[in-house]
């Protein structure tokens, strides 16, 4: 009964599991994390609701409620939630195709979005599948990333350049269209956003442990407001963020119609998998480096309370932010009290500074989005997957190219499909190896067949590794047939199965047809060292009264002696291999052909 309770208390209260830890040090040590967290905050807010299509203000509205939400109820000691880029590309590419972005039916459709994904992501966490996410493999978050990063570039291009440009073109149809209307651009607003750009890089260069964003910030907007100044506005046309509003957030709704349901499910599905993949991944990093166990299904479940309460409190779709969960640790973070402080302390300041965002211009903010766009491609991995692993390359480089060919939501779900078509396909092939007692070991212990190695003219020695499923069944049948082709005298098959972690009921029942298919032919199908787990699976379906309860053996040295007992006499005193110690032992066969060759017949056999 007790134990039962727990569980339920850290499930639906998993902040009473870290509160008793709270005291004078830590929370003050939070309380500083989370000051810093609110700081940095103020311009990624910013930029990553631009880049969302959604007003200024919600980047910040994002970055409150959800933050302290997904501290009560995940699981994770410093990850911290709020707006990131990739879920704002995500939202801004798929919801532009239905709203005009910063308008009010855009915001509607971007808080029903955001609840829908909080309500998946909290069922997924309800019913356990938090290991879900590990289906989706790191070369579809580099690929998916680095496309992401093109897009913002590509759609901050407008705003670089004070240029027009059609709304819902794909990355390589608006650099066409740049280049074909390229006199059309402003070079006063190109000059501020470079300014900002050159202001970043050299910052983040020379000066690394300066807020390199909030200097160029700065920069760029005073430079703008001199360019404006002393040319004046009627010449230089630059546009200005404006005033943010100076209040909490705004309640707010989802509106879930039956047509909207339906209209945003696959994005929601989309987003889902992408944020979660996210933000587990980066609440896994710092948990290995602050020793924590992380529980995934708890933080399923904070993500997903986090987006359902957000949508109510004028929050987009929230998940777990690297950047901030990087300065939140590196601060001294101890417990989630910190990313609390982080949505609270922004409260408080975003009143005193939202009047000054009169004062940031457009240009300045596609300066700073171009350097976090060029940020977010990690060359060193990219070089690193493709040189390492054709397969994985491919997924990464199809992925890449379907976030600037098709819709985000498809190509996050092309490249989950492409990793999961990848691992199955290395599964269903799993290594069969040719085994033999090494002549050369004082233990004869098994080894690859080859290189002179004599076989046993009546017993195959095989060694699996990998599951023998529904989808691995033919490659192992069309191994075995090779085998059986190239020698028919080898009727006897001795599977060495230390390497078999599941069988499944096609793979037991193929098993049961190849051992009765052998004592068709005269031989016997033998299994050496198999694991618990892959026995007990054969022992609930019956299989293994089928295919022979002697037939199982634990230890070679077992095995091949009782193996031995079966094997034709004759073919024995014919052979003059002496492949294992019974051969040179048995009485039967001294004098025959091969009797002095002992070399091969001190075999001692050990484990596989």
């Amino acid at each position: 009964m007790s134990v039962s309770r727990r569980e339920l208390i850290n499930r639906f209260l998993p902040f009473m599991e870290w509160l008793p830890r709270v005291n004078a040090d830590t929370a003050r040590n939070d309380f500083i994390a989370g000051l810093t967290g609110a700081v940095v905050v103020l311009p990624q807010g910013v930029a990553f609701a631009l880049i969302a299509g959604m007003p200024p203000e919600y980047g910040l509205y994002a970055a409150m409620v959800p933050a302290i939400v997904a501290a009560l109820f995940g699981s994770s000691w410093h990850l911290v939630s709020g707006p990131t880029t990739a879920a704002s590309v995500v939202l801004a590419s798929s919801l532009s195709a239905l709203a005009e972005p910063q308008t009010a039916q855009y915001v509607a459709l971007a808080m029903t979005l955001t609840f829908m994904v909080g309500l998946i992501e909290l069922t997924m966490g309800f019913a356990k599948l938090g290991a879900l996410v590990n289906f989706i493999s790191h070369s579809v978050v580099i690929g998916f990333t680095a496309g992401a990063a093109i897009i913002i570039a590509a759609k901050q291009l407008k705003n670089f350049l004070g240029m027009e440009v059609p709304r819902g073109l794909h990355p390589y149809e608006i650099v066409a269209y740049i280049g074909e209307h390229i006199d059309e651009a402003n070079l006063y607003i190109a000059a501020a956003a470079l300014v900002t750009l050159v202001t970043g890089i050299l910052v983040r260069k020379f000066f690394p442990r300066l807020p390199y964003m909030i200097v160029a910030m700065l920069v760029g907007s005073v430079f703008a407001i001199v360019l404006e100044r002393y040319v004046g506005a009627d010449t230089t046309h630059i546009k200005w963020v404006g005033a943010l509003p100076a209040s909490l957030p705004p309640l707010s709704h989802p509106t879930l119609t039956m047509e909207q349901i339906k209209e945003l499910a696959p994005l929601a599905v989309a987003m889902t998998l992408f944020a979660l993949t996210e933000a587990v991944s980066i609440a896994r990093s710092l948990a290995a480096r602050s020793g924590q166990h992380l529980n995934g299904n708890q933080e399923f479940i904070g993500q997903g309370m986090s987006n359902m309460v957000g949508s109510f409190f004028s929050a987009y779709v929230a998940t777990g932010s690297f950047n901030r969960s990087a300065v939140n640790y590196e601060a001294g973070a101890r417990t989630p009290l910190a990313a609390m402080f982080a949505g609270l302390l922004l409260m408080a300041i975003v009143p005193f500074v939202a009047p000054y965002a009169k004062y940031l211009p457009y240009a300045a903010m596609a300066g700073i989005l171009m350097l976090v766009a060029w940020g977010l491609i990690d060359f060193h991995h990219i070089k690193k997957t493709i040189k390492a692993s054709r397969s994985e390359g491919a997924v990464l480089i199809t992925t890449f190219l379907a976030t600037q060919f098709l819709e985000l939501e498809f190509a996050i779900l092309l490249g989950v499909l492409l990793s999961l078509v990848m691992y199955l396909m290395r599964t269903s092939k799993p290594r069969i190896l040719s085994r033999v007692p090494d002549p050369d070991d004082p233990k004869r212990k098994f080894v690859t067949a080859g290189k002179g190695r004599p076989e046993c003219p009546q017993l195959k020695i095989i060694r699996i590794d990998g599951s023998l499923f529904f989808g691995a069944i033919a490659h192992v049948a069309e191994v075995l047939a090779r085998y059986k082709k190239r020698h028919p005298e080898q009727k006897h098959l001795a599977i060495v199965g230390k390497g078999i972690n599941f069988i499944d009921v096609a793979g037991a029942e193929f098993l049961v047809q190849e051992a009765n298919a052998r004592r068709r032919d005269g031989g016997g199908l033998y299994f050496i060292d198999m694991k618990e787990g892959a026995c007990e699976s054969l022992k609930r379906g019956h299989f293994l009264e089928e295919i022979g309860d002697e037939n199982i053996f634990r230890s070679k040295t077992r095995a091949l002696r009782e193996i031995y007992r079966r094997l034709d006499r004759d073919i024995c005193k014919r052979c003059d291999r002496r492949i294992f110690r019974e051969c040179q032992e048995d009485p039967e066969l001294q004098g025959t052909a091969g009797a002095e060759e002992t070399s091969a017949g001190e075999a001692t056999p050990a484990k596989a």
